[in-house]
């Protein structure tokens, strides 16, 4: 799909390769809606909200800047009333449609109060502006508590937990699973190939971002524990003659509570094979060799 001048091609690269894309990726998604026309009852759009949008330039990402508050960005983040409210209405303006159907928190805000938060959540679905909400990494406790909020004052509940969770990163078997499985609440996993490090044998040329991202580099292969999860998915897939992505998606569609699982891919061939995992049954067998080199690890990605 082509983009209009200013946003060029190279501009689009650009910022996603700065991590966030300032709402660039809400204006890419709300034209190819426009463009195919793809029918509204049948597609389930989500976004979020928490970080701050840039106010002049797209390739810049607020997330690295240091003191938002000093550089201008007041009530421009978080979980306030203000910053829900102007967030939802920024972001249909962006995607150009009339609702949401899921707005998650991408985080916890420790600086507003959990009733604020609840009741403007609700507050943006009784207007009509978003359908359900959900909420990303964070601690069970806290994500306890504004859920238990929301129930106890009539208020509407969170419906899915966007959380870390892989073969490399099980720590939300802890606490948060047995928090959503309380509530009845769906797990939507993000980085469930650990960055790609559960799609290629150790001994493969690694990627760009294996080299350059923090996680990739320092965390999901640094022990051997994790090189042995690796050579074990990749020992699976050549047995089985699939790929390692889908033995690696097939293991997280496995867990109970899991209900889809949020996959990034360069290219529609990849998607394809990714998407293909939803076929893949493991046996027991198998899923205790994969789980079984495991050792636990500090919590990350609450931040």
């Amino acid at each position: 799909m082509s983009l209009s001048p200013p946003r060029t091609r190279r501009q689009l690269i650009h910022v996603i390769h700065q991590g966030y894309s300032n709402g660039l990726s809400e204006e890419v998604l709300g034209r190819a809606i426009k463009k195919h026309n793809l029918p509204r009852d049948e597609i389930v759009v989500m976004t979020k909200l928490f970080m701050a949008v840039s106010k002049t330039d797209t390739s810049e990402a607020t997330l690295r800047i240091p003191d938002l508050d000093t550089a201008g960005y007041v009530n421009q983040y978080g979980l306030s009333r203000k910053y829900i409210f102007d967030s939802v209405k920024h972001s249909l303006r962006r995607l150009d449609l009339d609702y949401i159907d899921v707005l998650q928190c991408h985080r916890f805000d420790p600086n507003t109060p959990i009733e604020e938060t609840m009741q403007a959540l609700h507050d943006v679905v009784k207007a009509g502006y978003v359908r359900y909400i959900g909420m990303s990494s964070c601690y069970a406790w806290q994500f306890h508590a504004m859920q238990n909020y929301a129930i106890t004052n009539k208020l509407t509940p969170f419906i899915s937990m966007q959380n870390h969770y892989s073969l490399l990163y099980r720590e939300e078997e802890r606490e948060m699973f047995p928090t959503l499985k309380h509530f009845g609440v769906s797990s939507i996993p993000w980085s469930p190939l650990a960055r790609g490090a559960l799609t290629r044998p150790l001994s493969s040329e690694q990627s760009r971002r294996s080299e350059t991202d923090w996680l990739s580099a320092n965390f999901y292969t640094s022990s051997s524990a994790g090189k042995e999860i690796v050579s074990r998915v990749e020992e699976i897939a050549k047995k089985r003659g699939i790929s390692m992505a889908q033995v690696a998606v097939a293991w997280v569609l496995s867990k109970d509570g899991v209900s889809a699982p949020i996959v990034g891919t360069t290219s529609l061939a990849n998607l394809a094979d990714i998407v293909g995992a939803i076929h893949v049954q493991l046996t027991e067998e198998e899923i205790k060799s994969l789980e079984e080199p495991y050792q636990p690890m500090a919590v990350i990605g609450h931040r």
